[in-house]
């Protein structure tokens, strides 16, 4: 299930967006300023984040600039700010859509639609073959060929995701640290240890002598196809 990410002060807009995304299955978390946002991707791993501009606390286009120094998660703004200079600087700053208020929820879904379908696109593998398990990054999904489907987690979801987006390359603790849990983790090498070892367990045929997620001793993770 896709999970929204909505930013904005105003509790009228939080509650119709609420209600008619997770009307289409959509998995729905909020924050009423710029701080708790940044908590919130943090923390929650959003797969988008919809934010308004004019928040109390901090501008969106200081969180937009916050938030690309250590995630990619596509960001579409929700803002009254119409103007021509402001849809630029959001965008300059990282923004992947612009959506002026009043809007239409017809129009957010069809640009929510197309930023998740665009995140996993271009040059990254769809699919990969990890041990007994295909893996579908599009769907997280993750089953044998007889149909057993196994079950991961939100972060190891995400710690997959980075290692078969590179396939063969070598991904360092601090870039796989800050994608998983954000900026303050980054010498948490320990949580690293323990999401690949579950990983392993879960996927790999032989979890003591892995052929897929191959440790680089002293340096990080890598994804052996």
């Amino acid at each position: 299930m896709t999970r929204i990410l909505i930013v904005d002060d105003e509790p009228q807009i939080l509650r119709a967006l609420r209600i008619n995304l997770q009307a289409r299955q959509y998995d729905v978390v909020a924050a009423a300023d710029g701080t708790q946002a940044i908590a919130a991707v943090q923390g929650e791993h959003p797969d988008v984040v919809v934010l308004d501009l004019g928040l109390p606390d901090i501008d969106g286009v200081d969180v937009i600039r916050a938030l690309r120094t250590w995630t990619p998660v596509p960001v579409i703004v929700l803002s009254g700010r119409r103007g021509s200079s402001d849809k630029i600087e959001a965008l300059d700053a990282g923004a992947d859509d612009y959506v002026t208020k009043p809007f239409n929820i017809d129009e957010l879904l069809a640009r929510l639609r197309a930023v998740t379908r665009r995140r996993g696109s271009p040059g990254e593998p769809a699919r990969a073959r990890i041990g007994r398990y295909s893996v579908d990054l599009a769907t997280r999904d993750a089953r044998r060929d007889d149909g057993d489907r196994q079950h991961l987690t939100r972060t190891e979801w995400r710690l997959l995701e980075l290692l078969v987006a590179h396939p063969g390359r070598l991904i360092g603790h601090r870039e796989l640290l800050q994608h998983v849990w954000g900026p303050t983790y980054v010498n948490e090498v320990h949580y690293l240890r323990q999401f690949l070892a579950q990983l392993r367990r879960k996927l790999e045929t032989d979890p003591s002598r892995p052929r897929h997620l191959l440790t680089e001793p002293g340096m990080g993770y890598r994804f052996q196809p």
